[in-house]
């Protein structure tokens, strides 16, 4: 069984406001930027890396060891850490970057799991996307704008204690600035995960919300965020985007976006980071639907996180002055949903064929 939770939800309901559409491109300044992974140093990048089976905190965060061609002139030589020449790497490759281009590391964590993770896995995928995931809970358990089960406390947790554990051992480079989705269980995963660590004073972890790294905007209650008023009093020491609304304006009841719709506004919302922060390393705490979203923007190949889980990716943004191509932005779409519960919980049965 499932134990009780209590939370406060708040239904909000509104109109769902067009996203302006983008490619792989957006306007910027003159032209427009364009995303690339810089490949070779990280196992995440690396095809043959086993998904399923990788696990970040036992590869120092998937960084390969390897040499770099400006070891010799890193402080400490060949007897820095694998980290400290990463850092000075990326240092000269901004330094010598032509001045349309700019690189920026960006480490991605999912939220540890919420009550909607755990209430797939009580009720099976299709119960929980045709029946159970529309409401916002089940009278014992509360799932709409889910918070984090014990079990996604203490995934939150084991991630502070690896970054602690490479502050200390590897150097390295910390975040300089901080980003969270609006939903709670990133709200509160990024507290979990950056709280008490040995930061620098002048990069302290004061996250700012953004509206588009949340994750795909669905007609499920877990991704319908609280108003800012909560956020605010749960989390005082956060900031929000200019222009962050009261109530959320996105979710819509049974209506959810498209891949290429949730990718517009991913690319959208890496145009604003990159377009409006100067710092070279970048947390972003948001989702798996979402981190897989940035990863299509960034050309990055198909790397699943399960929750907890974090990605370090390396991207090269370069400004190109030309007409961006064209896109179509997508409506939403309908959810297919069951009157009643399913109670057909196999495998086999993945969509809402299972409604009786």
């Amino acid at each position: 069984m499932l134990v009780p939770f209590v939370t406060i939800c708040f239904a909000v309901l509104g109109l769902v406001v067009s996203i302006a559409a983008h490619d792989n491109v957006y306007n910027y300044g003159n032209g427009y930027l364009n995303y690339t992974v810089v490949p070779g140093l990280f196992l995440q990048d690396d095809p043959s890396t086993n998904v399923s089976t990788f696990n970040f905190m036992t590869t120092n965060f998937g960084l390969i060891n390897r040499t770099y061609p400006t070891d010799d002139t890193c402080k400490g030589g060949r007897q820095a850490t694998q980290w400290e020449r990463f850092a000075h790497y990326v240092a000269s490759l901004n330094r010598e970057a032509p001045k349309n281009v700019e690189y920026k590391l960006f480490y991605m964590g999912r939220h540890g799991e919420g009550w909607h993770n755990a209430a797939e896995s009580y009720y099976g995928t299709s119960p929980w996307n045709c029946y159970w995931s529309e409401k916002d809970g089940n009278g014992t358990v509360v799932w709409a704008d889910a918070h984090l089960t014990a079990n996604g406390i203490s995934q939150a947790l084991a991630v502070n204690a690896f970054w602690a554990t490479l502050i200390v051992n590897q150097k390295i480079p910390t975040p300089e600035s901080y980003y969270t989705s609006p939903l709670t269980r990133c709200l509160a995963t990024a507290n979990l995960t950056f709280g008490g660590l040995n930061l620098p004073q002048e990069h302290p972890f004061i996250p700012e919300v953004k509206e588009y790294f949340r994750e795909g905007i669905s007609g499920h209650t877990c991704d319908r965020r609280s108003n800012k008023t909560y956020i605010h009093s749960t989390f005082p020491t956060y900031t929000f985007e200019k222009g962050f609304a009261e109530f959320d304006h996105l979710w819509e009841a049974l209506h959810g976006e498209t891949n290429v719709d949730q990718d517009i506004r991913s690319k959208k919302v890496l145009d604003d980071v990159f377009g409006s922060d100067r710092s070279t390393y970048i947390s972003i705490t948001s989702h798996s639907g979402e981190i897989a979203s940035i990863l299509r923007v960034l050309g990055h190949q198909v790397f699943g996180l399960s929750t907890g889980a974090a990605i370090p990716v390396l991207v090269k943004a370069t400004t190109l002055k030309a007409a961006p191509p064209t896109t179509t932005y997508q409506a939403f779409t309908a959810l297919l949903t069951c009157a009643t519960a399913p109670t057909i919980k196999a495998s086999t049965c993945n969509d809402c064929s299972c409604c009786k």
